[in-house]
């Protein structure tokens, strides 16, 4: 058995990108088989490696998981990022789930119409705004720490950084107005095992053109 994990997907962002975030803030070390065809796909399903016939898929601790927001879940846990107390997760789940709303609109955006595209940037735009943003900046006012939850980093810190660097791939002044979470980023990029992640040459991957949205297309056939 492999001694690191080794994750399954195609060579780009989508739903395996919030892993590979934890993964290496956590400081584990990955591999990435890329899955380049819709053949590669379809001999997962058929050698029965995809419990749902969907990726992400894990390979970890003798294990092959799938559903992203579970083998979030378990990396989170298996490396201490999961929060110290039932309360802690449950804080950690809702600011987590909260975050990724706003991707999941992130995500979407490139596989639309150019005539949906500016009114989703619209949409974007005005939810992280009213929405989202706003809920962390309280939440880190009212913790009064560098944390969203408890007194060390966890999965919450990650998963909201990684929003708050997609959305401003898209407006790069939209922190001009949350001042705490202007702070927290700063902070959180400073963690090493982070800064090293963001850092060229690492595995985390480019914001998705066409050449991705057209691979996606292909291997998943849609």
């Amino acid at each position: 058995m492999c001694s690191k994990p080794i994750l399954h997907y195609v060579n780009g962002r989508g739903r395996m990108e919030s892993i590979r975030w934890l993964f290496a803030a956590a400081g584990v070390e990955f591999e990435e088989q890329f899955i380049e065809n819709r053949k590669q796909l379809l001999k997962l399903i058929s050698d029965g490696d995809l419990l749902f016939e969907q990726v992400p898929m894990v390979e970890i601790d003798g294990m092959k998981l799938v559903q992203t927001t579970a083998i979030l879940r378990y990396v989170a846990e298996k490396y201490n990022l999961y929060g110290k107390n039932l309360k802690e997760k449950l804080q950690i789940d809702m600011y987590v789930l909260g975050a990724r709303d706003l991707m999941d609109l992130l995500i979407s955006h490139p596989f639309l119409p150019p005539e949906q595209k500016e009114k989703n940037l619209e949409t974007i735009n005005t939810r992280a705004t009213t929405r989202y943003l706003p809920v962390y900046e309280k939440a880190l006012k009212t913790h009064g720490g560098d944390y969203l939850v408890g007194d060390c980093l966890s999965w919450a810190d990650v998963q909201v950084l990684e929003m708050i660097l997609a959305v401003e791939e898209k407006f790069s002044s939209i922190l001009s107005r949350f001042p705490k979470l202007q702070e927290f980023k700063t902070k959180i990029s400073s963690v090493p095992t982070i800064k090293k992640f963001l850092q060229p040459g690492s595995q985390k991957k480019p914001p998705s053109d066409d050449a991705y949205v057209k691979l996606v297309r292909e291997v998943f056939a849609f």
